[in-house]
């Protein structure tokens, strides 16, 4: 038989075959595992769509809303009235009052030119003013008017070199407005085109779909023709839902109350992203200091919107859709009538005493009366007499101004040596001279012998203060020797003596419900005896609200409480409280260690009252206080805190500050808070309270 040639190549290929089905099966399991992952990420992509989907719709969706209609609606929103701001016996500090403002809403596809011949027209026959122009608006006039020799306007090109004219567009503009003077203004434009061209500005504020305010609080002349003839003005109206700002009492606390923008100005340019965010529209008036910026949203209410619709001719025809609602009243903590009095007699002590002899600086003073349970401010007044002499209001130097206070803050320096018990309420430190190596002689105003805690606040020892100072520091006073402190160690007692003031509210911010309140100055530690300058508060700056808080926290046991210009905010006519600014407790001390020793502070505050250093002992309550006088030579910084009546109970803690009060060569009893402000201040809060 013969064989078959083919046979061995037969199984060759069928051997081959096998492999190839293997490679096959080896294919399809990578290509399966590949179609699963990719099925997997499928699946991810879809439950992270699904997801988002249901973020959009389900808790995003009023939101997204929002920013639809701000893109897209045919809508406009106004600012409701504002908020009225009442003292705490309901007396309108800041009230809002109904005004009529003339303004403008653009017509369909209007021309700049046609909007310029109206600006004219409408210039000639209302009551413009060009006060407010600003040099900006001089220069965008003369660019604006300018024409060259074929009577094209030339936007101030004439002012540029022939090499300048291939600099960029924002280079251009820069040199030409450096080159406009307002007499070059004066040539190209009289009063009435400024007055024009102010029209001109208002008409094309942006945006284009929002009504623009050309006139602000009109006169009854210009509402009634405009009225009359608006065919003749297409685009003006007269806007019968706006408001003004009054403030009943002029300056009184005018500063702390602060003030909102015009419909003009709108919203400030550096807030914008922040008030867009919250749905205002560029055109809403908003509080832009003190109150009226801490409070904004309680005050502004919610807007008024319109829908806007065009007739036939292109004019805008403004369909309320929502009527808004008004803001919140405030209620202040402020009693205005007390206010009143207390300004009246920084007033007349100013009058008085500022520029006379050793008084040469002297110009400026503040006081603060506090309810040191609550932190209630009842009256916060601030003074200072300006160059020409004049007398003006500055309450919020309370907050933003800072002075070295002097020995006011040795209540935290005893409380502080107490505690890290380097001194006892019992132990005795001799009030002499201390002599130094490379340092001044350091004493107290005079040598008072041996004294205890009470006593060293009583007289204001200095030399109790640095001796218990440089106990802490872990060494003693030796005359003619120098202090025995590292650096490290300084640094180290620089920051635990810190922590104690601060702990009082000294040197960090109170939590004062206004904006921008100041911390104070904290100085910079180069030698060892400026912790002795420290302990004996001139080292340190504070402001008068941080003393009151610190002042507050010895009287009423060791609480530090923040203080409060507005107790509360109601619906208008109602007592419905929408926010209520409740009492709130900072810190507090709690050990009985930490009571009695702050109970030895209270105590050397009521004997500096009692024993006629502090002054404030005709009263019919009890008073406890502590003077000071800080140096910044040539002159004194004159400082006052305390609390009445003395115990369980006080109903006001208080502050007064006078920097540069004295003349250095002055006695330390003319302290012009204790012997001239506080006395009257005082007889006018117990008369009421």
């Amino acid at each position: 038989m013969l064989r078959n040639p083919f046979r061995n190549l037969d199984h060759k290929k069928l051997s081959r075959s096998s492999d190839v089905l293997k490679a096959q099966n080896d294919y399809f399991k990578i290509v399966n595992r590949r179609i699963f992952v990719f099925s997997i990420i499928i699946t991810v992509c879809f439950a992270m769509i699904v997801v988002r989907l249901g973020y959009l719709q389900l808790i995003a969706q009023e939101d997204y809303a929002r920013k639809l209609e701000n893109y897209s609606s045919n809508t406009e929103k106004d600012a409701s009235s504002r908020g009225q701001i009442l003292d705490r016996n309901n007396q309108a500090v800041a009230k809002t009052v109904s005004s009529h403002n003339i303004v403008y809403f653009p017509p369909q596809d209007v021309s700049s030119e046609e909007q310029w011949e109206l600006a004219q027209k409408f210039a000639k026959r209302f009551e413009v003013s060009i006060d407010a122009m600003t040099n900006s608006d001089y220069q965008d006039l003369y660019m604006f008017l300018h024409t060259d020799k074929n009577g094209e306007k030339d936007g101030g090109k004439n002012l540029l070199k022939e090499e300048e004219l291939n600099y960029s567009a924002d280079e251009k503009e820069k040199l030409i407005r450096n080159r406009i003077t307002k007499e070059m203004v004066d040539e190209l434009a009289d009063e009435n085109t400024k007055k024009a061209f102010v029209v001109y500005l208002a008409m094309r504020k942006l945006p284009d779909t929002q009504t623009k305010v050309v006139i602000e609080d009109a006169n009854e002349n210009d509402v009634a023709y405009l009225t009359e003839n608006k065919e003749e003005f297409p685009g003006f109206n007269v806007d019968l839902s706006s408001w003004k700002r009054e403030y009943p009492y002029g300056d009184t606390l005018r500063d702390v109350l602060g003030s909102v923008t015009t419909s003009k100005q709108g919203i400030p340019s550096e807030l914008r992203a922040y008030y867009e965010a919250k749905g205002y529209a560029l055109t809403s008036r908003v509080g832009k200091s003190g109150l009226e910026q801490q409070y904004e949203e309680l005050l502004a209410g919610t807007p008024r919107v319109s829908e806007i619709a065009y007739d036939e001719d292109g004019i805008a025809l403004l369909t309320p859709i929502s009527s808004g609602k008004k803001g919140y009243d405030l209620h202040m903590s402020i009693d205005i009538d007390l206010q009143q009095r207390v300004d009246a007699i920084l007033n007349q002590t100013l009058e008085t005493y500022a520029g006379t002899a050793g008084r040469e600086k002297f110009n400026k003073l503040s006081v603060i009366l506090m309810n040191p349970m609550t932190g209630e401010i009842y009256a916060m007044s601030g003074k200072y007499k300006d160059e020409a002499g004049k007398i003006q209001n500055f309450s919020s130097a309370a907050y933003l101004d800072s002075y070295a206070s002097g020995s006011v803050v040795k209540g935290a320096t005893v409380y502080m040596l107490l505690e890290e018990g380097a001194e006892s309420k019992t132990s005795i430190e001799i009030d002499a001279p201390m002599r130094i190596a490379n340092d001044k002689e350091r004493s107290s105003y005079q040598n008072y012998g041996p004294v205890d805690a009470v006593k060293a606040l009583q007289v204001s020892s200095n030399v109790y203060m640095w001796k218990g100072v440089l106990k802490m520091a872990g060494t003693t006073y030796q005359e003619g020797q120098p202090l025995n402190i590292s650096n490290e160690q300084q640094e180290e007692m620089l920051h635990t003596m810190r922590n104690y003031y601060s702990m009082f509210g000294l040197g960090t911010k109170t939590l004062l419900d206004v904006p921008n309140e100041a911390v104070g100055f904290k100085g910079f530690l180069s030698q060892g005896g400026q912790l002795l300058d420290y302990s004996i508060g001139q080292f340190d700056n504070y402001t008068p609200i941080q003393l009151a808080q610190y002042v507050s926290m010895i009287a009423n046991g060791g609480k530090r409480i923040q203080p409060k210009l507005v107790n509360y905010a109601t619906e208008i006519n109602s007592d419905y409280r929408v926010m209520e600014n409740k009492t709130n407790v900072l810190s507090a001390i709690s050990t009985p260690q930490e009571k009695e020793n702050l109970k030895t502070v209270q105590e050397g505050f009521r004997s500096c009252v009692t024993d006629g250093h502090c002054g404030l002992r005709n009263f019919s309550v009890p008073v406890a206080a502590k003077t000071g006088t800080a140096q910044v030579p040539p002159y004194t910084n004159a400082s006052l805190v305390g609390y009445a009546p003395y115990g369980d109970n006080p109903k006001v803690a208080f502050v007064c500050s006078a920097p540069t009060s004295a003349a250095d060569s002055f006695s330390q009893e003319v302290n012009i808070c204790s012997s001239t402000v506080m006395p009257q201040v005082l007889t006018e809060f117990f008369k009421k309270y």
